[in-house]
């Protein structure tokens, strides 16, 4: 059996379904991620593994044992919330030791522990100084060290990164994971930032309206989606609505470009797809007429577009290409390949039938990925 067990949790608020049946396994020293947008139920998810809240139904196991109504409090948990809550009339030693004090720990117990756990998360020498005295980073790590001392057997984040700066939130998140890692501990991190979620996870659980859309490793997820939502929802990437013309030879007519895509023989003619594309799939080059005549030849996929947005991210640019009225390609590009190409410019995208994840759409789906289009525009 899992360490972790939930089977059919589900949770109302009035009319609302929070979480849907949800059933999930978290194995010993996993680190898994809750990772969806806001209202998708991660975060309600989080608290009913945590105690503070109730499942309508379903039943949720640690260790071989049922802790579905034990309360919070009874649980041997260690919660890091978004907004640090820490004591502020308490020094960082004295709320690292605060859980420690009220299971009656010995004093020169809570003094090593603490010491130990200020060494852990880097802050050996901020033992004395009180929250105000702390950036939000280090409060952060007080917080961390804080779940930690009480030496649970999961660790739960609620969004613990989310109000600090870019650069800080990368450092925190290698760390947590360091810290995690070090422990072999069990850890359930909630997040809607998707970079975070790939870089730290063992395993990624996409959430959307109260159910699990995809629970794998990061790079299946990114790679191999199994859900238009997981899609679309995690990476930027390329859509366009389709229609299998020629399943067996990976053909479909995506609007008006004719499209070469792996071999879909389980789909049938006529079957409507969502094509996607990653920006990093795609490469550009100067259009020219020679070019243009052999677009979407047998040996990929070939679109004219003019460059409209151009945007430096270091190692690379990113590309918004206009193909169409009020349709948009994006394509990165090394940074160093990106000097010769300018705003206003006409180019050929290219990208390659492997480059293309294909998923059947049905009519509610179509429907939604419309107005996710129009959204954009």
């Amino acid at each position: 059996m899992a360490f972790l067990k939930l089977e059919g949790i589900t949770k109302y608020f009035g009319q609302v379904t929070a979480v849907d049946h949800i059933n999930l396994s978290v194995e010993r020293g996993e680190f898994l991620t809750l990772l969806g947008p806001s209202g998708c139920g991660k975060t309600t998810l989080l608290r009913m593994v945590a105690g503070f809240e109730v499942p309508n139904a379903g039943t949720i196991w640690l260790d071989d044992d049922d802790i579905t109504h034990r309360p919070a409090s009874k649980r041997p948990m260690g919660m890091v919330f978004q907004s640090y809550a820490l004591f502020p009339h308490m020094t960082a030693e004295q709320n690292i030791a605060f859980g420690m004090s009220i299971k009656r720990l010995p004093k020169d117990v809570m003094q090593q522990r603490c010491a130990e756990l200020l060494k852990l998360v880097g802050l050996s020498d901020k033992g004395r100084s009180y929250p105000h005295q702390l950036s939000g980073g280090q409060q952060q790590r007080i917080a961390l060290a804080r779940a930690l001392a009480v030496e649970p057997k999961v660790l739960l984040l609620d969004e613990p990164l989310s109000a600090l700066d870019a650069k800080v939130r990368v450092t925190l998140r290698n760390e947590i994971r360091r810290i995690q890692q070090q422990l072999r501990m069990t850890a359930i991190y909630v997040t809607h930032d998707q970079e975070e979620a790939l870089a730290i996870s063992d395993r990624i659980a996409v959430i959307a309206k109260g159910k699990i859309e995809q629970l794998d490793y990061p790079e299946e997820i990114y790679s191999n989606p199994r859900t238009v939502f997981a899609a679309t929802f995690v990476g930027t990437s390329n859509h366009l609505q389709g229609v299998v013309t020629f399943p067996a030879e990976g053909i479909c007519q995506a609007e008006q470009y004719t499209l070469h895509i792996p071999p879909m023989p389980h789909l049938h003619t006529g079957d409507r797809v969502l094509v996607i594309v990653r920006p990093e799939g795609v490469t550009i080059q100067e259009a020219n007429e020679t070019i243009d005549s052999e677009a979407n030849s047998a040996t990929g996929n070939h679109i004219t577009g003019v460059i409209e947005l151009r945007t430096f991210l270091g190692p690379f640019t990113r590309f918004h290409v206009s193909i169409d009225e009020g349709k948009t390609f994006t394509a990165d590009l090394p940074s160093q390949q990106a000097r010769d190409y300018y705003v206003a410019q006409k180019v050929l995208l290219s990208f390659p039938p492997s480059a293309c994840q294909v998923l059947p759409l049905d009519a509610r789906e179509v429907e939604a990925e419309h107005l996710t289009e129009g959204e954009k525009v």
